[in-house]
């Protein structure tokens, strides 16, 4: 038995964490824009990255280290992604944590970026920003803000977990998101720590598994982006912990940020989970939700609040799955929208569709009736706001 309470104090609730964010002058005003995740003594880490071939320096510099390293600092910038800069955007981490080395000690540093891509990193900006940073600081609510690129606000949350020896432990993350979300380890920055006595060769694996159920579920627009990562960090100074507690609150935490993000999706006003089951197969379950949850013309559905099921079916179709259309079962939350039995969406039935799709969330279900398999992936509508964003995102 275990209990997981919510805390407030985002990272700083974790013993062994600070963190801080701070104007650098990559942003015009007073809004932060450098980040920084330290703990007291080196930590392991484990990570996810994204899938798109051409992954931003920070990854691949992340990646030159030794696999099972440890880690007691993390910078994060935004307004530059620090992407398709070459060898070059590597140097400039380099340059980056020798500057800084000089000031503070230093064990494998690791460095996360996001904005724009194809421009060399500020570094001057950089090494001078670091020296507003208050080291001993825990301000988890000024560091998720300084990682936000368009997301409308900062997203950050904080558990403690309670064992049933009486012992106990922390696990909190930050998180930035609202743009290029696609279910390929979906384009975001987010930043897990914890003093959960994990052992190391449980943290990779566990956090694989839980991005899988969470962040890579969720999608906005389809798009994945070349700097998105999840990190997991573990102090351990807690001296306290069970796998099967972690796990759970590890699933929790990952899973309600993702729908932060998908939440904060650009001009989003809908989250919509799409829920697929009887599928022939577990792949095709997945690949029929994801399929939907990707669909420019079921997001556009969802935006107008149109009950056209057609979209639903049509998507289904595409994606390739087995199917059959006598079998197919559509369902907004509980109505029958489509069926065999119900091929006409009367005007009774169309009038309560039309209801349920006002709702800011709600479920659409589709029963493929050809096997057992299931997947649930969540999505968001498309609306003006998403264009007018995206149309002017350098500006």
């Amino acid at each position: 038995m275990f209990d997981i309470i919510p805390m407030k104090g985002g990272l700083g609730t974790v013993e062994g964490f600070y963190c801080d964010g701070v104007n650098c002058g990559m942003r015009e005003g007073e809004q932060p824009d450098l980040a920084y995740i330290r703990s007291a003594t080196p930590c392991d880490i484990t990570a996810t990255f994204t899938t798109n071939r051409f992954q931003a320096a920070p990854i691949k510099h992340y990646q030159r280290y030794e696999k099972g390293f440890q880690t007691d600092f993390f910078l994060i910038n935004a307004k530059n992604a620090n992407a398709m800069t070459g060898e070059r955007g590597i140097r400039d981490i380099d340059t980056i944590f020798e500057a800084i080395g000089e000031k503070i000690e230093l064990t494998n540093p690791v460095m996360s970026s996001t904005g724009v891509i194809g421009y060399p990193l500020p570094t001057e900006k950089i090494i001078d920003g670091f020296e507003k940073f208050d080291l001993d600081a825990r301000n988890s609510a000024r560091a998720a803000e300084a990682i936000m690129t368009t997301d409308r606000f900062p997203k950050e949350l904080a558990f403690e977990v309670t064992l049933e020896d009486g012992s106990s432990f922390h696990i909190a993350g930050i998180c930035k998101g609202a743009g290029m979300i696609n279910p390929a380890m979906a384009t975001m920055l987010c930043f897990i720590v914890t003093d959960a006595d994990i052992p190391a060769a449980e943290m990779d694996l566990l956090l694989r598994e839980s991005v899988d159920t969470s962040f890579n579920t969720i999608s906005v627009d389809g798009d994945t982006s070349t700097n998105d990562s999840v990190f997991l960090l573990a102090s351990r100074e807690s001296g306290s912990y069970d796998r099967e507690a972690f796990r759970t609150a590890l699933d929790m935490l990952t899973h309600r940020l993702a729908m932060m993000i998908l939440e904060d999706g650009e001009g989003a006003n809908k989250v919509v989970a799409f829920e697929v089951s009887g599928a022939a197969t577990k792949a095709d379950a997945i690949k029929a939700s994801k399929t939907l949850s990707n669909s420019l013309l079921v997001k556009t559905a969802l935006f107008g609040e149109d009950p056209n099921w057609g979209r639903i079916a049509s998507t289904i179709g595409a994606s390739g799955i087995t199917c059959d259309e006598t079998r197919l079962v559509i369902r907004y939350e509980d109505l029958i929208v489509y069926s065999s039995d119900y091929p006409v969406l009367d005007a009774q039935r169309e009038a309560k569709a039309a209801e349920i799709m006002k709702r800011h969330s709600y479920k659409i279900r589709c029963d493929i009736g050809v096997g057992e398999a299931s997947h649930t992936s969540y999505g968001c509508d498309l609306s003006y706001d998403y264009v007018k964003i995206n149309a002017d995102y350098r500006t």
